[in-house]
């Protein structure tokens, strides 16, 4: 079956090749039929017209000579063309039909593995390796047989988590409660899919969850870490301050996520910033995350940062708040939003300043465009 689709797929291929070269001959030859033509046409008219007196008989001789002469040239053009034009058409035809087919044939002994056998789905599916498409297809294949087993989508709603398929996480981990029960994993993976759905926003029911594996295994970090979040993003800073005071006490002192948690004490706390909490997150922040699961790291700092937007609407007047946002949504490779942070501070600060002058070398460093932005030498004053 092999080289029987192969065959066709080169006869295919051969065909279309040669089209272009049997239609330009085709056209050129009726065109040479049109001019030898035209010409006999005018040398009857020519006739005609000394018959009936219109024209001398010198002029007449005249005009057939010239006629004849282009008659011949023609005549001559299409002779030749009729005997070298078909040589070159059939090497381009032998080339196409014969050559080209065995050098690709040549090329796939060379390269290929012809005597590799044939390793349809089923037998991928089987054996799937490390190939994490067909780990999550053998899992679905199998849930759509068995979709009463909770292990099943226990296993798969990480997955599909970690591959930001964040709909088909929610699924799964709800049937995994459905089917096996609540347990802090499938609770505290439920609550970061919500949060993740919402661009960092921990919302009700992704609280709830937290709660919930809270409850079941008090300590647990990442809930602890989501549940403090809330009370931040809610305007509750005294209780997110304690909250993620108490988080940072409990962990061992090589958590990754450490930094993290105590720039966030820093920032409900007012500390380094007159007293007054600073919602969103500085460059630090964003390096502090690193070691997190990207998912985690993505939810967290997104929603730092729609909160320090928010404040920055309210406040326009803080230049460090703008100099924050700018770099956090660079580091995020947000450029758009970046740009239009530098916009809005730049409307606060004006570029001629010394605090646009700030704005501005920060966004050349960081490599979004300012063009537009600043104000061309000689301009109206």
């Amino acid at each position: 079956m092999f080289w029987i689709v192969v065959a066709i797929l080169t006869a295919a291929v051969a065909i279309t090749l040669m089209y272009p070269l049997m239609r330009k001959t085709e056209v050129a030859e009726s065109r040479r039929d049109g001019e030898v033509a035209v010409y006999r046409d005018q040398l009857g008219e020519l006739e005609r017209e000394r018959q009936a007196g219109l024209i001398g008989d010198t002029q007449a001789e005249y005009a057939r000579a010239e006629i004849g002469r282009r008659l011949l040239a023609a005549a001559d053009a299409e002779e030749t063309a009729n005997s070298v034009r078909p040589s070159r058409h059939n090497l381009a035809v032998s080339f196409i039909t014969v050559l080209l087919p065995a050098l690709g044939l040549c090329l796939y002994i060379w390269q290929g593995s012809p005597d590799a056998p044939d390793l349809p789905l089923e037998a991928r599916l089987e054996n799937p390796g490390n190939d994490m498409n067909l780990l999550i297809a053998k899992v679905e294949r199998h849930l759509a047989q068995n979709p009463a087993d909770g292990g099943g989508w226990d296993v798969l709603a990480p997955i599909y988590f970690k591959t930001q398929r964040l709909g088909d996480a929610e699924m799964a981990y709800r049937n995994a409660i459905r089917l096996l029960g609540e347990n802090p994993e499938r609770l505290t993976g439920l609550g970061e899919t919500l949060v993740a759905m919402n661009d960092g926003i921990v919302i009700e029911a992704a609280r709830s969850s937290f709660e919930d594996a809270e409850r079941q295994r008090p300590g647990n970090p990442r809930a602890r870490f989501y549940l403090a979040l809330s009370l931040e993003q809610a305007g509750k800073m005294p209780e997110a301050q304690a909250a993620f005071t108490a988080l940072a006490k409990d962990a061992s002192a090589g958590a990754p996520w450490l930094p993290l948690v105590r720039e966030h004490i820093a920032r409900t706390t007012g500390a380094g910033t007159g007293g007054v909490a600073q919602p969103g997150p500085t460059a630090e922040d964003v390096a502090a995350a690193k070691d997190m699961a990207p998912a985690d790291r993505q939810a967290m700092i997104e929603g730092m940062v729609e909160s320090l937007e928010a404040k920055m609407r309210d406040n326009p007047a803080d230049f460090d708040g703008w100099m924050r946002l700018v770099r956090a949504y660079a580091v995020l490779k947000n450029g758009n939003r970046a740009n239009e942070a530098l916009k809005s501070g730049l409307a606060a600060f004006p570029p001629q300043g010394e605090q646009g002058k700030q704005l501005l070398a920060l966004a050349r460093e960081l490599g979004i465009s300012t063009d537009g932005l600043v104000p061309q030498e000689g301009a109206t004053q």
